[in-house]
């Protein structure tokens, strides 16, 4: 693979002398990745400070900050309020679905994560243990991942609600001391108990931690289990004196997040704790133009890895109030919430998935929801997840400029659970670039993209291919997969040597914009042609009726593939023909792509089987289509949903 098909951040084409401070740190990035990373670094305070970047001994496997040794809680917590920032808000916890908003100042939130570590430490936890959160949306989740962080124990956090059998596995995967959940978790119309499925879990596992404790909720109180199972409050109550924080090196783990493996055994991502410190604190100010005394509303999950970057640990980071949100984008009570939320706590960067603005644009197709509350402290509307197409992008930005009366940029922002933080975004801290429909603009310094074919040769501007990313990863990107080196290096580095590949296609523009078409399996071969089912769903989606979308390619005896649609109609196009929007949206996908595309079968749908963090379950889709026995993920929203799929499918 040739150098020149990489695309270091900082080679979008700009004659605008504003571009300098993004350019230089792009070009810093790439050339001198150890002198960039080690001055990153001293955005932290260290017990022992670095004086290396890399470890590349055991390549292709790289550490960052091999000597160097600190502790995430203090910098999260600690060095804010010896600073004298103690009364400064760290944490406002907003939960429609039990009417409570709580602030939490540093030191408040000092004082409960030192005392809960205490716990923990006085119930044998110590440097390296593992404990699992199995919680909801609450602050005792934020108190539990930074008391682990306090110990130098690693945290995993595991999505409120998963299954028992899928908790299980996770357990024995990781073989926790301790686990550490709540009674229940709550939502707009149940509350969900919590207790029975972490008892089957933990009858169904062969690792079995030494002890619980559980977060006890008015709302539902649990069983505890004599000797097993402590009530978090009570602990709390009879320690008044926290624990110090414990030093590790740079190189240690903070948390395991696992996702989806192909094998069905999901993958234990490895955090540590130096390189990711540095990349959030790092990102705040530069990528997302966030300083000391600002605000971050980040709507997401502590489950997933955007809750545990832009929720918990980068905020906190880099000083910023941080906002935890419990409940949903509509019903609680409505599509209004999260504006609401940015208007009472002066929000200056918001950030969810585009899923979320799909299911307000539905339920408020005209804005008027959002048009009830002064925003006048937004500065940007971040969007990650899974792809923003165009239509959502144009929604967003042109409601969200009548609402406020300005020009907020909504942007998309590229990144995996396994890279930890953005892969490109457009970088406001440094350089605002003109924002383009479909791209989540420009690599991230420390990123050095490339597109190439399946052969691994560089393909021109403009053609679509894989994406993969030079080695070594910047800090902050996954350091293994647990327990499993050679799973890393099979999963990822392996394809073409000296690159991690992404799983996901698409093009750099002639202007170094980088556009991401969708997961490589989302591409399809009709005829020979290879299409991209992300852009017939661009198409799709511009028309009016449409609330949502997907389309997935199905096995066709004579044209090898060929494309299915899934439509959701939006509120007021409820009573719409099926047949006359069937051809409409045949003719406009004909129309955007060509005749090529021989899209003929669309399907109107109540709703799209999704995961909780809401992306589309296309993959288990396609393979339904196919006859094929479907994989379906442990992460399924909800399961009714995919089985009307199904008959929709199969008939």
């Amino acid at each position: 693979m040739s150098d020149s098909t990489t695309i270091h951040a900082g080679s979008a084409a700009s004659a605008d002398p504003g571009a300098n401070s993004y350019e230089t740190a792009a070009a810093r990035a790439a050339e001198d990745p150890n002198g960039f990373w080690l001055e990153a670094a001293a955005l932290l305070e260290w017990t022992r400070m670095p004086t290396r970047a890399t470890d590349d001994s055991r390549a292709p496997i790289h550490r960052w900050f091999p000597d160097g040794e600190l502790n995430v809680c203090h910098n999260a917590l600690d060095r804010h309020v010896a600073a004298g920032r103690g009364q400064d808000v760290a944490l406002v916890y907003d939960s429609p679905v039990t009417d409570t908003v709580r602030e939490f100042t540093y030191a408040e939130l000092l004082d409960l994560v030192s005392r809960f570590a205490a716990v923990l430490r006085d119930k044998g936890v110590e440097k390296g243990d593992r404990v699992v959160v199995y919680m909801p949306m609450v602050p005792e989740a934020v108190v539990a991942m930074l008391a682990c962080a306090r110990l130098g124990a690693v945290h995993s956090v595991v999505f409120g609600g998963f299954s028992a059998t899928e908790l299980a596995v996770r357990i024995d995967d990781l073989r926790p001391k301790a686990v550490v959940s709540s009674s229940c978790g709550i939502e707009r119309s149940r509350t969900i108990a919590y207790k029975p499925l972490l008892d089957e879990a933990l009858e169904i596992a062969t690792a079995k931690p030494e002890f619980t404790v559980v977060v006890q909720r008015p709302q539902l109180q649990a069983e505890l289990v004599d000797g097993r199972d402590f009530d978090y409050a009570e602990l709390l109550a009879a320690t008044p004196e926290g624990a110090p924080c414990v030093p590790v090196k740079a190189t240690d783990e903070l948390y395991v997040l696992y996702t989806s493996g192909t094998t069905g055994k999901p993958k234990g991502i490895v955090r540590d704790s130096g390189g990711y410190a540095t990349a959030l604190a790092w990102s705040m100010p530069n990528v997302f133009g966030l300083n000391p005394g600002d605000t971050m509303f980040t709507a997401s999950d502590v489950g997933w890895v955007v809750g545990h970057s832009y929720i918990v640990y980068a905020p906190l980071l880099a000083g910023v109030t941080s906002v935890l949100f419990e409940g949903k984008p509509i019903g609680t009570p409505d599509a209004s919430t999260f504006f609401r939320i940015v208007s009472e706590q002066d929000v200056n960067v918001f950030f969810a998935a585009p899923t979320a603005m799909r299911v307000i644009r539905k339920e408020d197709p005209d804005g008027a929801m959002m048009k009830k509350y002064p925003m006048p402290h937004l500065r940007a509307w971040y969007m990650a997840g899974e792809r923003l197409d165009p239509d959502t992008y144009e929604w967003t930005t042109t409601t969200l400029a009548e609402a406020t009366g300005r020009s907020i940029p909504v942007i998309d922002n590229w990144w995996q659970t396994e890279t930890g933080w953005p892969i490109a975004a457009n970088p406001i801290g440094l350089h605002e670039y003109p924002l383009k429909a479909g791209s989540p603009t420009v690599p991230v310094p420390g990123y050095k993209v490339a597109i190439v074919d399946a052969a691994g040769n560089p393909v021109p501007a403009g053609n679509e291919g894989l994406i993969v990313i030079e080695l070594p990863l910047p800090p902050g990107t996954l350091a293994t997969v647990w327990g499993d080196d050679e799973r890393y290096i099979s999963s990822y580095l392996s394809a073409f040597d000296g690159y991690y590949l992404t799983g996901d296609s698409g093009y750099i523009d002639e202007d170094g914009y980088l556009y991401v078409l969708g997961r490589t399996d989302d591409v399809i071969n009709v005829a020979g042609h290879r299409l991209s089912t992300g852009v017939m769903e661009a198409a799709i989606a511009s028309h009016p009726a449409v609330a949502e979308c997907a389309v997935i390619g199905v096995h066709d005896e004579t044209k090898g593939q060929i494309p299915r649609a899934f439509v959701v109609l939006g509120d007021g196009a409820k009573d719409a023909d099926p047949e006359a929007l069937r051809k409409e949206l045949v003719a406009l996908v004909r129309s955007e792509i060509g005749p090529v595309a021989a899209l003929k079968e669309v399907d109107v749908v109540a709703a799209l089987p999704k995961t909780r963090s809401g992306k589309i379950l296309r993959k288990t889709m396609r393979e339904i289509a196919d006859g094929r026995d479907a994989v379906v993920p442990s992460t399924i929203e909800d399961p009714e949903v995919l089985e009307r799929i199904r008959v929709a499918i199969t008939g």
